[in-house]
């Protein structure tokens, strides 16, 4: 009898910790990080942004990655030729790999204004989005290089906004900011999407105020052209691990909110979910290539900031959160405040599945979207991790679709 209670209390005690610290593991990744990032920032100075460049801006070359994009490019093309800086310091670079619908025509045959400096890099091959802006990094030239997607529209003083930072030199790359436009979608995908977002968009500008954005997304960023290095050709997420490469060398990646791109919205669930997946066996592979920043010792708040806001999101969390939900269930008769987290959890899954289920239905209710949402990150997560493993994740574009 002695043995077995003995052995029943370590299970109790080993449940316990297991709950207690998956709990404060999700917690910390998804709330806490960012409190302690508000106390941390308030002991550092703020660094001004002095802009050298008033009299004389340097040249830059805006890229622009396209794979069938028939659709958006002629748009594309029409935002970038609006943007406000000086049209001899810009040069135009349109990179179509692997199209087979009409966007490179469309950009060839443009009615480009006489003084646009501008070039389409087009191959019948395709070979992935990472290979095809490297190849257009070949022909590159000018100190800095902004790259953004082809179905983003830019606000017209995104360049000036990014290029300012650059006048100090420990900047490396300056992240610009993600923005969707819902308009009169109203669902699981542009409510969670749209706030997920703006929460990662306040992450990004106090970890830049501590000391470096973890990561630009790759929507819209610039970065020197010194401080680049090519990235394996069968990298998944380029634009996070092309911009870590440059914060591991000990630049900083600054964030810039002025400067931001517009997307619309993942037209369905299964869209967007299609996307986190893609990005979640990025996450895995980017986490074992990047392994050397875990050395807090050797790259300090970098180390910390990688691992609170992107690490633990893509590992600990999602695994502890079944872990949390089944040791809380053997715990729950052991009182009344492990018997209120049980329910408090039931209740949160719980509105996640009928927030999916008002989905597959069309209904609206916004409030049920978010736990919605958030289950299908984690799930994407595992999903990611399996596609990872098996070796089944593509670097070749996979185009999701966007609401109209």
């Amino acid at each position: 009898m002695l043995i077995l209670h003995s052995k029943f209390t370590s299970m109790l005690t080993a449940l316990t910790f297991l709950f207690w610290f998956g709990l404060c593991t999700v917690i910390y990744a998804y709330l806490g990080y960012a409190l302690l990032l508000l106390v941390l920032i308030q002991f550092r100075k703020k660094r001004p942004v002095i802009n050298e460049y008033a009299e004389t801006w340097p040249e830059v070359t805006f890229v622009v990655c396209a794979y069938n994009e028939a659709r958006w490019i002629p748009h594309k093309i029409a935002n970038s030729l609006a943007l406000d800086y000086p049209r001899d310091r810009v040069r135009f670079i349109f990179v179509t790999d692997g199209s087979d619908d009409d966007t490179p025509e469309l950009v060839r045959n443009y009615d480009y204004p006489p003084d646009v400096r501008w070039e389409l890099l087009h191959q019948p091959e395709r070979q992935g989005k990472i290979a095809a802006f490297q190849r257009a990094m070949r022909v590159i030239s000018t100190p800095f290089v902004v790259s953004t997607d082809a179905n983003t529209l830019v606000n017209p003083d995104a360049l000036h906004r990014l290029i300012r930072h650059f006048a100090d030199p420990q900047v490396g790359a300056v992240a610009g900011e993600k923005r969707i436009s819902l308009g009169e979608k109203d669902d699981a995908t542009s409510a969670g999407e749209g706030i997920y977002w703006k929460y990662e968009s306040a992450l990004k500008r106090w970890d830049a105020q501590l000391w470096t954005v973890v990561g630009a997304a790759g929507e819209l960023f610039a970065f020197r052209r010194d401080a680049y290095q090519d990235v394996p050709s069968d990298t998944i997420v380029e634009d996070f691990y092309l911009t870590m490469r440059i914060a591991q060398k000990g630049y900083r990646v600054q964030y810039e909110p002025g400067a931001f791109a517009v997307e619309s919205s993942s037209a369905s669930v299964q869209e967007e979910l299609k996307r986190k997946i893609r990005i979640a066996a990025g996450s895995w592979q980017a986490i074992i290539r990047l392994a050397p920043l875990l050395n807090i010792f050797r790259y300090g708040t970098l180390s910390f900031q990688y691992l609170s806001h992107r690490v633990l999101r893509w590992t600990l969390a999602p695994v502890m959160l079944p872990v949390i939900f089944i040791s809380n269930c053997y715990l729950a008769r052991r009182g009344d405040v492990y018997l209120g987290l049980l329910l408090a959890q039931i209740l949160f899954y719980v509105a996640a599945l009928a927030g999916y289920a008002l989905e597959q239905r069309k209904l609206r209710f916004k409030v049920l979207f978010v736990p919605y949402y958030f289950c299908m990150m984690n799930y994407a997560q595992y999903a990611g991790l399996l596609r990872y493993m098996r070796g089944r994740q593509s670097v070749l574009w996979e185009r999701v679709q966007r609401a109209e």
